[in-house]
């Protein structure tokens, strides 16, 4: 099969961009709004979209009013929200963050096993780490994990569910009247796990889906990220502002994955991306101006402060002078170098830094005609930069359907994207193999070997 972009629709209600809410197109209750994420839904499917993405936090913090972006203070739990959303689509994936940090593993296998049954083979599990002190408050500690310790914890704790995904082979049910018999017990694994943070016997209470368990997807660009993700992840959402840099990661996450025995080909880098899209550039330019124009300064504030590790206060600082030096956290160590890159090559004011990160908090940000933009997704794509990209659209639903409208056409034309879903899960459209469950691939050596 010819190689094809992958793409991801990163949508949250209350939309990407810090100002998005006070547009006139956007729903001021968004991020709340079943009917409203409904649409967005229907439009991605309607675009051909490989799945629905969404971050999330555990503290009121998260991308807030403690960080900047007043929509983003409330929202939905993304697996609830998800299980509700997807009987109403056919093909559309669903990627829901979850924390390897103040989750048990149980927890999450189940829950998204569940909507992995739900949805007929369509979910997917973002794997985080969570940072924050306000998050770790909410959980019974005072500061946050160090970062080395989270990632430990986060490599054992997506073990733990793997093998928890595995407790029923794909064909343990029966479910024979006559005979009475429901399942296998042959076919039902104890998970029987110890290790430095987890100990969990199983087996999991959940069977396996059409697509043998959700699709593992990472975000994190740290050296402890990186490792992660070439053990573990299928799909990785990264940020980068340069194509080179997108194309070190990208062979570094390829070659590391090979390294580790995997096939690199089974690992989808997909870079963020905001799109302003217009049938001009100066029509594409004058919605990026409108949008930049509603941030409220104590918002671009915050949302510098959130992301430069949180221990620097902007208040009070010149807005039209640098971004003053941030000592590095245990939070995202990645973005905090990432935003300083920013403002270091563009040598840019406090104020033209939160204005440009404002739609993307560090993801490439792109304003120009839907040529001009796939011209960008085309140079990433076939240069070994990206397999794929997650959109995040600054406004909701006005961004998003002019990304379907105007860009994917172009790249339809083009060759690139799909005119039809290959699939009915989100492996198959992503084109990522079947899992094979271990125990039952054991008993075909056994009996190969006999």
């Amino acid at each position: 099969m010819t190689r094809k972009i992958r793409l991801g629709a990163f949508l949250p209600g209350g939309g990407q961009h810090v100002a998005s809410w006070r547009h006139p197109d956007q729903p001021a209750d968004g991020a709340t709004s079943f009917e409203f994420h409904k649409k967005l839904a229907l439009t991605a499917e309607r675009g051909l979209f490989d799945a629905y993405f969404l971050a999330d936090g555990l503290a009121v913090g998260f991308g807030g009013a403690r960080e900047g972006g007043n929509a983003r203070v409330a929202g939905f739990e993304p697996v609830t929200l998800f299980s509700a959303l997807a009987p109403l689509t056919s093909h559309l994936g669903f990627i829901a963050t979850s924390s390897t940090t103040y989750e048990e593993p149980y927890t999450t296998a189940r829950k998204f096993a569940s909507l992995d049954l739900i949805s007929d083979g369509r979910a997917g599990w973002n794997v985080v780490t969570t940072t924050g002190d306000l998050t770790a408050q909410n959980f019974n500690r005072d500061t946050q994990l160090p970062h080395a310790e989270r990632y430990r914890r986060a490599a054992e704790h997506v073990e733990v569910v793997r093998k928890l995904w595995e407790s029923f082979e794909d064909d343990a049910f029966i479910r024979d009247k006559e005979t009475g018999v429901f399942f296998d017990p042959a076919k039902l694994h104890d998970t029987d796990h110890r290790g430095e943070h987890f100990s969990v016997r199983g087996p999991l209470n959940v069977s396996r889906s059409p697509q043998g368990h959700p699709v593992i997807v990472q975000a994190g660009q740290s050296e402890d990220g990186r490792g992660l993700a070439a053990a573990t992840a299928e799909v990785i959402f990264t940020a980068h502002q340069h194509v080179e840099t997108a194309q070190e990661f990208y062979r570094d996450i390829k070659a590391r994955a090979r390294g580790l025995g995997r096939n690199p080909d089974h690992i989808l880098v997909m870079p963020g991306v905001s799109a302003f899209v217009g049938r001009t550039e100066a029509e594409a330019r004058e919605k990026y101006d409108r949008l930049t124009s509603l941030i409220v300064e104590e918002d671009g504030i915050g949302l510098l402060n959130g992301l430069t590790g949180g221990t620097l206060d902007l208040h009070g600082y010149d807005l039209d002078g640098p971004l003053p030096p941030a000592p590095p956290t245990e939070g995202m160590k990645s973005r905090q170098a990432l935003i300083r890159q920013i403002a270091d090559e563009n040598n840019f004011t406090i104020r033209q830094l939160y204005q440009w990160i404002a739609s993307a908090r560090g993801h490439y940000t792109i304003v120009g005609t839907a040529e001009q933009i796939a011209d960008t997704l085309q140079t990433w794509f076939e240069n070994e930069a990206a397999d794929g990209f997650n959109i995040l659209p600054p406004w909701l639903p006005t961004a998003l359907d002019d990304f379907v409208d105007l860009v994917i056409p172009e790249l339809q034309r083009r060759g690139l994207f799909r005119t039809a879903y290959e699939g009915k899960t989100l492996r198959e459209n992503l084109g990522l193999p079947f899992p094979t469950n271990r125990w039952a691939a054991g008993r075909a050596a056994l009996q190969a070997a006999e």
